[in-house]
């Protein structure tokens, strides 16, 4: 599990995240949903470590990791996707992967499986990740973080300017991966019905403060659960 607990940080003398409790279970997604510049991308740098916290813990599986540089919370199963498809775009697809596999036992192996996981990506191989539309690289980047053999997935916004086929493979993705067991998912997105669908929890993130939480759908449609995400977000 990974929690969050009153958790205060910023840049500079400006404090972004004013006190802010979250937990992930580590079997399922807790999604955090907001407007542009609520502080969700600052809290996932705080929750990885690239962002230093001003108050507050950050625990994953009981331990308190605040303190800990990212490389160390990587070391401990922590994995982190940022927003924006980022890849090597002077690297093919398959050396993408294989830069992250290298040094690996089971690189290979690993390789394998997350092409398993984004079978569009197999036809792709020698392709240079640069010239991949934004949802193959969006692919790519999380196939990429999975190689890591992560325990806790860190996303944010993945689903940003990609067509809605490709939206529907990664939440079948990411369902699909918790549902196995062993893999907890952070995920931070504007794109309501699909964090619902695929969170079994919610929280709305409005000037740095948790307004409103909640029960997602869990892999099935919630009108409930959006409307009040709706509602809280006032759109």
């Amino acid at each position: 599990m990974l929690e969050l607990r009153d958790v205060r940080a910023g840049y500079g003398r400006t404090e972004v995240i004013h006190g802010v409790t979250v937990e992930v279970p580590a079997d399922g997604v807790a999604a955090v949903m907001g407007h542009n510049g609520a502080g969700k991308t600052t809290l996932l740098r705080a929750a990885v470590g690239l962002l230093k916290i001003n108050s507050g813990q950050v625990l994953f599986d009981g331990e308190d990791v605040s303190k800990l540089r990212p490389s160390a919370r990587v070391a401990r199963g922590l994995a982190y996707v940022p927003q924006g498809q980022q890849s090597f775009g002077q690297l093919t697809t398959a050396e993408n992967l294989q830069v992250v596999a290298d040094g690996r036992k089971r690189g290979r192996s690993l390789i394998d499986e997350s092409l398993d996981l984004f079978p569009a990506l197999k036809g792709l191989l020698t392709r240079r990740a640069g010239l991949l539309s934004g949802g193959q690289r969006q692919q790519l980047a999380i196939a990429r973080a999975l190689i890591t053999e992560p325990r806790m997935l860190i996303l944010d916004e993945p689903t940003e300017g990609i067509q809605p086929s490709v939206v529907a493979e990664i939440e079948s993705t990411i369902v699909e991966l918790t549902g196995r067991g062993g893999l907890g998912v952070l995920l931070v997105e504007q794109h309501i019905g699909f964090a619902l669908q695929a969170a079994q929890s919610y929280y709305v993130l409005e000037s740095g403060r948790i307004t409103s939480t909640g029960e997602g759908g869990r892999g099935v449609r919630s009108p409930g659960a959006e409307s009040a995400v709706r509602a809280a977000m006032a759109i």
